[in-house]
């Protein structure tokens, strides 16, 4: 696929109530190719008043919405994700350029994404009450489920895709409107997904798409309209507790899938060989810019030189260039500002005593690229275990029993995933039970399924997505007594 003509004919106005749009304004921001920080095009830069006017329309048709047939709402999701299968390459491009990720990352979430709309276009049916006698005799109690009504989904720059259908397929199969405010990195991917959704049919103000660049102006008066009745998030803990913070003033629905710290525990009875392909999986998907990314490694001391140097022997094989390179395997972060955390957080834990086993330096060059790294001995001073690094750094930590490795791993205020590798159940049940975290891996170094609740505890968030779980959280339950 040729990237200019791509490029000529992605949709970059806002999505408004069905229809595209200019900004109200006629602002627009610049789209920036994380490889070589050069434009890649403009976008319309929405206003409040844009954002007002989406409102209006998801208000207005909120009713007609909620009461289309289930079997009809799940067709239309069905129908999207067919058009963003036929259109993979498209997506998964698209995704390389905006967001620098590696083509096979992309291709893997333009798959990942599109299985929302087909995982929930067939929850749409299933959406269930119950009618029972009341235990004291006294009359029936009917339970039945309702749509929260009109929501707001905020999501982030680094699953452009995949986070954007695990909010609004839920969303539109339980019968809601929804307005989308994406990452302002990477708009092009949502607005491609709202083109899709124009084609297959979506009625007119089921969904709007409003990229900005000053993301508090225009959500923020959302925020306040009484009208809004959900807010979900993907994002850092930072802007995910002011968000709800906010939205605590309306009494809106939330969810929040916040920010990770994810320990990876390699015990001495684990098989190193696919320990360290669990690793990698973990700690390199989507070039290390992911909350489930394994954030802290966790070795026991006994099998730690082996592991370490396998994990480094893989990691060096890995081939830094542009996302958009069939031969590149890494692409680059984000910005510039990422790449300066990233080289922060391995620069103070080398000066807290980590050793450097890969990597460690900033290549020179246009773009922001950081290459593979493994850090070896670091200690617990080092602000790398305690924060979310986002890049492919691993930092290995090692331990002596299991309790050091359970104490280990929540050290942290955060709690979304956390992984580990034994020969034994025991070990695993006991383990995976103490660990602070919603979501835990045994064996295994990827976790997201779109059949499984996806979502943390602690300061990682609030909420399920995906899984049967996942359209609850825009579903009201509604008692209704009879006589």
């Amino acid at each position: 696929m040729d990237i200019s003509e791509m490029l000529r004919t992605v949709p970059t106005d806002l999505f408004l109530g069905g229809d595209w749009a200019a900004a109200e304004n006629g602002a627009t921001f610049p789209v920036h190719d994380p490889a070589t920080g050069k434009v890649l095009t403009e976008v319309a830069d929405a206003s409040p008043a844009d954002a007002a006017r989406a409102l209006d329309a998801a208000v207005a048709a909120g009713p007609e919405w909620a009461a289309t047939a289930p079997r009809e709402r799940g067709e239309l999701l069905r129908a999207a994700f067919e058009a963003v299968t036929a259109r993979a390459e498209e997506f998964t491009l698209l995704m390389s350029l905006e967001m620098g990720k590696a083509l096979p990352e992309s291709r893997a979430e333009a798959r990942y994404g599109a299985e929302f709309l087909r995982w929930f276009s067939e929850e749409a049916v299933r959406i269930a009450g119950r009618y029972t006698h009341s235990p004291a005799g006294t009359g029936r109690i009917l339970v039945t489920k309702q749509p929260v009504g009109p929501c707001l989904a905020i999501t982030p720059w680094n699953f452009p895709l995949a986070m954007g259908t695990r909010k609004i397929a839920p969303a539109l199969a339980a019968g809601c409107t929804m307005l989308v405010k994406p990452a302002s990195a990477t708009p092009l991917t949502m607005l491609l997904l709202a083109r899709v959704f124009e084609e297959v049919g979506l009625p007119t103000g089921v969904l709007s798409v409003l990229p900005t660049s000053h993301a508090g102006a225009v959500t923020g008066p959302l925020l306040d309209d009484p009208r809004l009745r959900k807010l979900t998030f993907t994002g850092s803990t930072s802007v995910g507790r002011a968000l709800a913070e906010k939205a605590g003033h309306a009494m809106l629905r939330t969810s929040m899938e916040l920010g990770g710290n994810a320990p990876f525990l390699v015990f001495d009875d684990a098989d190193l060989d696919a320990a360290v392909d669990g690793a990698l999986a973990a700690k390199l998907r989507n070039g290390g810019e992911a909350c489930t990314a394994a954030n802290r490694i966790h070795v026991a001391n006994s099998v730690r030189e082996e592991f370490v140097a396998k994990l480094t022997e893989k990691m060096a094989a890995y081939r830094l260039g542009p996302g958009t390179d069939p031969d590149t395997t890494l692409g680059p972060l984000i910005d510039a500002d990422q790449k300066d955390t990233v080289t922060t957080l391995v620069d103070d834990a080398v000066a807290n005593g980590a050793r450097v086993r890969l990597g460690g330096k900033v290549p020179d060059g246009p773009g922001w690229f950081y290459p593979a790294t493994v850090l070896d001995d670091v200690p617990t001073s080092a602000r790398i275990l305690r924060e979310e690094v986002f890049g492919p750094v691993a930092a290995v930590a090692g331990f002596d029993t299991e309790d050091e490795a359970i104490a280990a791993a929540n050290a942290t205020e955060y709690g979304l995933a956390a992984y580990m590798y034994t020969r034994s159940l025991d070990r695993a049940l006991r383990v995976s039970e103490a660990i602070e975290s919603g979501m835990v891996g045994v064996n295994r170094g990827v976790i997201s399924d779109v059949a499984a609740p996806f979502g943390g505890v602690k300061a990682s968030g609030i909420g399920r997505e995906g899984g049967h779980e996942g359209i609850e959280e825009y579903l009201e339950t509604k008692y209704i007594a009879f006589e």
